[in-house]
């Protein structure tokens, strides 16, 4: 068994559980309130009658580390489930080799050996320790188990307890030596795999490396350098966060033995076993999140059993099933042996890994291997092939795409006249086959695609009637809200690598959630991926509710656009939904200051994105930099869809007096050259006067308020400018400035070169602020109704709503007794 471990928690302290966050949350005291019966059977074991008599007694102390870490994402649980697979081993062994008299001694006399068995090699014992020697060895590679030694960093010390206290633990890590070679003291690299004797580590190989074994992100190198110690047949890949169970360690000899079984034409050369999900219970979340990893990835990905793989949408994993593959390998998956799998429990977790998984998949449709795969597969494996990788995010891109074409096609029918004379004639014959048609695309977006294999998979395995009640909970807890706002997660990161590349490994994090995200947080994390498309959305319904022809009551126009609301109000409040406190006033009026002073710090070299908004910028574009003349052309391309909104809108306003010249489309952009001259005017006259001059600077700023009040007037008068044309044209150019910050983005170099890019960024800088005030404003209003905080609190935390909610007595109590 293979598993690799970076710096992640080993076993919590002392102190990790008594600290206490922001909100006065410790994280014993969360265990407590979500395990409250182990908890309480936990106190009888130790016979301690109140809280407080734990932390008298070191021994105790230990007893209550050792309890929480098997409820966490700890590499000390994961170490604990592999080691189920010795135990089975010496127990098969004890039922083979055993005679009679120790029958009936047990085998836990066997287990408890004496002195003399012990030193004896003819023992029972001894035999024992044998087998399991021979069939299992545990290697965890631990790429900085070196550094983290030398550095006296206590992971190493509680790895080393690890080794201690599992015989066939193995650790391999990467040691960093300075040798003198010709006269020159080199940085030498070796691969090295320990074991414990005593207290103390003992190396057993050292291998020298030609270089740095670190070439990309790290984690697949870390288990690339480890796999020479590995001994045996056959080699499992166990991820820090996954558990095992006795029972189920009892299978792997079934699971072995598939080996030598034809599947098909050949022997399997990989096999995949399903995952449950022992998180599920933490939050809604985590609960929809365990619904959605068993549909997906055990029924949906694999029940076609091939091309499949172990943690199949893994991307690093993935290649290694398309390498096996093209070698003519053969791949299946079992379903009656499975291993436990924590998953993440808090939006932005979810969202760090669907991002990164998104992003994977994108470098796989780029990829050499699936264009082989596609030729050399006959028609149906294809299907299988693509359905199993790549298909499920293109899908999903194409959900949301389908909602874009559909409304800026709308609007441009709508705009343009045509859909007025195509309705006009289906009045007149009285034909309400359009309007069907038209609104028959709602259907697709009632999330019953993403429901009904979970709802199928639940009923196979525990009874329609359960999956009933459980889909019926799932809608109460608005579990279509997350999986709307998933869409977008996919759709952004998986479009963004297809475009410009750029997949990484996101480290998401594996402790418990429950501390409040501020806002300003939320809003670097999902601005482009759910908050601009939101707001785009939003401006679509608005111009389609105004100028639409097919909707002249508001029964049509909700039958047309509730689904696309639905997405709207998805992107752009769910990462408030789905926060702990999200809708508290007190958190409100913290994130609100903290989001002033994040976005107007202007930044610089060595300020990182989580202090200013200007760094926090410059790394959205990171893509940009890196990508190629037609990235950027299809960047410049994809923005130019802003310009529909002007280009069709300003025919529309009352100033233009019908005119469908091509002059009023010349005017209006007149008119944005001459806001944008002022805003730069504006902005020079900071830098200039504000420092030394203030009376200069407001004298300007005073002379262009008049001129603007003045220009105002005279349209008012003279060209018959209303109220609402001013509303619209601010839908029309709106927009357009946008898409001008976004090709100006793409444009980088260009506009440096003429001294342009300053004007970019004020602006940008305007548009983020604007934009932050249209989110935070609704959020605040509801957050001035104490009642939604409360139902808000139950609806994250609690599962069912029959359940006693603990979690608001954790974030509202803190803590009464220790």
């Amino acid at each position: 068994v293979l598993t690799p471990y970076y710096s992640e928690e080993t076993v919590y302290s002392k102190n990790d559980l008594e600290v206490e966050n922001e909100d006065g949350v410790s994280i014993i005291y969360y265990l407590q309130k979500i395990y409250p019966d182990e908890w309480i059977n936990f106190m009888e074991r130790l016979d301690c009658k109140k809280d407080s008599e734990i932390w008298e007694k070191d021994e105790n102390i230990l007893q209550l580390r050792h309890w929480a870490l098997l409820r966490g994402q700890t590499l000390s649980l994961t170490v604990r489930g592999m080691m189920y697979y010795r135990r089975a081993i010496k127990l098969k062994a004890f039922l083979d080799m055993e005679n009679e008299q120790e029958i009936v001694d047990g085998y836990k006399a066997v287990t408890a050996p004496s002195e003399e068995d012990k030193k004896s090699q003819k023992s029972l014992y001894a035999s024992l320790e044998a087998v399991a020697d021979m069939k299992f060895t545990y290697v965890a590679t631990c790429q900085n188990y070196g550094n983290q030694k030398c550095s006296g960093d206590r992971h190493a010390t509680e790895i080393l307890n690890l080794m201690v206290n599992n015989p066939s633990l193995r650790v391999a890590y990467i040691d960093e030596v300075e040798e003198r070679e010709g006269g020159k003291v080199q940085k030498v690299y070796y691969s090295v795999l320990i074991k414990a004797v005593g207290n103390l580590d003992q190396e057993i190989f050292r291998i020298k490396l030609p270089g740095p074994a670190k070439i990309g992100e790290g984690k697949p190198e870390n288990q690339n350098h480890a796999i020479i110690f590995t001994r045996g047949e056959a080699l499992q890949t166990i991820d820090m966060n996954q558990d095992n169970y006795l029972e189920e360690a009892f299978k792997m000899r079934n699971l072995l033995e598939e080996f030598n079984e034809d599947h098909g034409v050949r022997r399997p050369t990989i096999l995949g076993v399903r995952e449950h999900i022992f998180t599920s219970s933490v939050s809604s979340l985590a609960w929809f999140m365990s619904n959605q990893e068993t549909s997906f990835v055990t029924i949906g990905q694999r029940v076609l059993a091939r091309p499949l793989k172990n943690a199949c949408k893994i991307y690093k994993a993935t290649f290694k099933g398309f390498n096996s593959t093209l070698r003519r390998g053969n791949i299946t998956h079992h379903e009656y042996i499975q291993c436990g799998k924590g998953r993440d429990v808090g939006l932005n977790q979810i969202s760090l890994f669907e991002a990164k998984v998104s992003c994977g998949n994108g470098e796989q449709t780029l990829s050499r291997d699936i264009y082989r795969l596609g030729h050399r597969l006959d028609f149906f494996r294809m299907l299988s092939c693509y359905f199993t990788t790549i298909g499920f995010y293109i899908s999903s891109v194409i959900v949301v795409l389908t909602c874009y074409a559909f409304l800026y096609g709308k609007l441009y029918m709508s705009l343009s006249g045509f859909e007025a004379a195509i309705l006009k004639l289906a009045r007149r014959k009285g034909d309400d086959a359009l309007k069907a048609a038209l609104a028959s695309q709602s259907l697709v977006q009632l999330g019953l695609i993403m429901t009904l294999p979970m709802f199928m998979e639940i009923g196979l395995e525990r009874g329609f009637r359960t999956a009933i009640g459980e889909l019926i909970i799932m809608q109460l807890q608005l579990a279509p809200v997350s999986f709307t706002f998933s869409l977008g997660t996919k759709l952004h990161y998986f479009g963004r690598t297809v475009l410009h590349g750029g997949a990484k490994y996101r480290a998401t994090g594996r402790g418990f959630v429950v501390r409040h995200e501020k806002f300003a947080e939320n809003y670097r994390m999902y601005s482009r991926s759910h908050f601009v498309k939101g707001i785009e959305l939003t401006i679509l319904l608005i111009c389609y509710k105004i100028y639409g022809s097919a909707t002249p009551d508001s029964a049509s126009y909700a039958l047309l656009s509730w689904s696309m609301w639905f997405m709207v109000c998805s992107f752009l409040f769910s990462p408030f939904l789905f926060n702990p406190s999200g809708f508290e006033w007190k958190k409100i009026v913290e994130d609100w200051d903290d989001w002033q002073k994040w976005i107007s710090n202007r930044g610089g070299i060595g300020v990182p994105s989580n202090k200013s908004w200007e760094s926090w910028w410059n790394e959205e574009q990171e893509h940009l930099q890196h990508t190629g003349f037609l990235g950027r052309i299809c960047e410049i391309i994809l923005d130019m869809r802003f310009f529909v909104y002007q280009y069709g809108i300003v025919y529309h306003l009352n100033v233009a007096r019908g005119d469908k010249s091509i002059l009023v489309y010349a005017l209006s952009w007149i008119v944005i050259v001459a806001v944008m001259v002022i805003l730069k005017i504006v902005s020079m006259g900071r830098k200039q006067f504000s420092a030394d001059f203030q009376l200069m600077f407001r004298l300007l700023k005073l002379f262009l308020f008049i001129g603007a009040i003045v220009a105002l007037s005279l349209m008012f008068t003279l060209l018959s400018l209303t109220v609402g044309d001013i509303f619209a044209s601010l839908l029309a150019f709106l927009p357009t400035a946008w898409a001008v910050i976004q090709i100006g983005q793409a444009c980088r170099p260009f506009l440096k070169g003429f001294g342009m890019w300053g004007s970019v960024k004020a602006l940008a800088r305007g548009y983020e602020y604007l934009k932050g005030v249209v989110i935070f404003a609704p959020v605040a209003i509801l957050a001035w109704f104490p009642f939604v905080s409360e139902f808000q609190t139950r609806l994250l935390f609690n599962q069912a709503f029959s359940r006693v909610l603990q979690i608001q007595r954790i974030l509202i109590g803190g803590k009464k007794n220790k």
